[in-house]
């Protein structure tokens, strides 16, 4: 039986690929539950300094499998019920990844796939890729965090005109609009995401864990609790080796050499 997730390696960086091509990488139950182990074996393996998140053959991720939804046999609350809680596990070893994880969007992303690849920290996307919620043009609500990325992205506005209208969003547009960080041309996206990932390793490692979370944070604290996060993790920064190399590089007016 062919893995469902498979995981590649470029260098320190990992390059994790959805394999259900057939089903243009729509998960079920087993699938995202592998998704959320690698994910969570990454976070703790010191040797891996980055993911990459893509798909295999022509889309990203087209979200929940809702062939999969349907032999409930018409119990379809209780399978999404099933089937949200393992997923949004995924999302959460996404966002709480103290390393950069980066989407490469090489076809299209909907639904759990669209929500997924908000959930990074960066997307790069293939010129003839698309976006789509999806969700509401099949009577369901957004899922994944989507509308928690969403308006912090584009605005309540815009966000509102995603949630209501559901538009496919093309790959200029989703530049224009910030749901992106680049597009580049079709069959570019993961050596483009690997070279975003060494570049943010070219710099401090631990500064970007500490931004990553600080910022992620911010959404659920007060001004005053976000101030003393800010300044313990300043403390934690300037005490780290990142943080002393970056002052002394300052001073001596040379460019930092972060390990």
């Amino acid at each position: 039986m062919e893995d469902t997730v498979i995981v590649d390696h470029k260098g320190h960086v990992a390059i994790i690929k959805l394999n259900r091509p057939r089903a243009y990488n729509a998960f079920d139950s087993n699938t995202i539950r592998a998704l959320g182990d690698i994910l969570m074996s990454i976070s703790l393996d010191d040797s891996i300094k980055g993911v990459v998140l893509t798909g295999a053959g022509k889309a990203f991720c087209a979200g929940g499998d809702l062939k999969w939804i349907s032999s409930y046999k018409e119990d379809y609350g209780n399978a999404f019920y099933e089937l949200a809680a393992i997923y949004h596990q995924a999302i959460l070893e996404i966002r709480r990844m103290p390393k950069p994880v980066v989407a490469a969007i090489n076809g299209l992303a909907a639904g759990g796939g669209f929500s997924m690849a908000l959930a990074c920290d960066f997307r790069i996307m293939e010129s003839s890729a698309v976006l789509r919620q999806a969700y509401t043009s099949n009577g369901l609500s957004i899922d994944g965090g989507g509308t928690f990325a969403l308006p912090r992205l584009v605005g309540i506005a815009r966000a509102m005109e995603i949630a209501v209208f559901d538009p496919l969003i093309p790959a200029d547009r989703a530049l224009e609009w910030g749901l992106v960080t680049e597009v580049v041309e079709d069959g570019q996206s993961v050596d483009a995401a690997v070279e975003l990932v060494r570049k943010i390793n070219h710099g401090a490692l631990f500064s970007f864990k500490a931004s990553k979370k600080l910022i992620n944070d911010s959404f659920d604290t007060s001004l005053e609790v976000q101030l003393e996060q800010e300044r313990r993790w300043l403390a934690r920064c300037a005490d780290h080796p990142n943080g002393r190399e970056g002052i002394k590089a300052f001073l001596e007016k040379r460019k930092p050499e972060y390990s």
